[in-house]
């Protein structure tokens, strides 16, 4: 009788050691699945809903760029770079061959917007280049 109640508690045993096993492994999941929806949910809030997407908003959008490249801007938490005075011509560039391929097709807030952009970039990029 001994030796079948040593063996009942050898597999009661090995059960809980399972199921506690088991039950770390899954809990391991739940933190790691809820930990990912909070950073998404951080990163929502801290972006907030995207600008719908229209002409000012491409124009903007490679402004930032060019600035970027020219280190006018540095995103929150970088340290400031050397200029990439080749990617900010190419983005002045970009910009330009908007302006040409839209000619006559924009409204006059539309058009003063991307001549009065591509004129503070292109003062940016000489003072950057001296």
């Amino acid at each position: 009788m001994m030796a079948e109640e040593e063996k009942k508690e050898q597999k009661k045993i090995i059960i809980d050691e399972d199921w506690k096993e088991q039950a770390r492994k899954e809990k391991e999941v739940m933190i790691a699945k809820e930990r990912a929806e909070r950073q998404k949910e951080e990163k929502t809030k801290r972006r907030g809903p995207m600008p719908p997407g229209d002409f000012e908003g491409l124009v903007s959008m490679l402004a930032t760029q060019t600035m970027l490249a020219m280190g006018a801007l540095v995103p929150e938490g970088q340290q400031k770079k050397e200029p990439d005075l080749e990617l900010a011509k190419y983005h002045i560039d970009m910009l330009e061959a908007l302006e040409a391929k839209t000619n006559g097709n924009l409204s006059k807030q539309e058009s003063e917007m991307l001549n009065g952009t591509l004129h503070q970039l292109r003062i940016l990029y000489v003072k950057v280049t001296e």
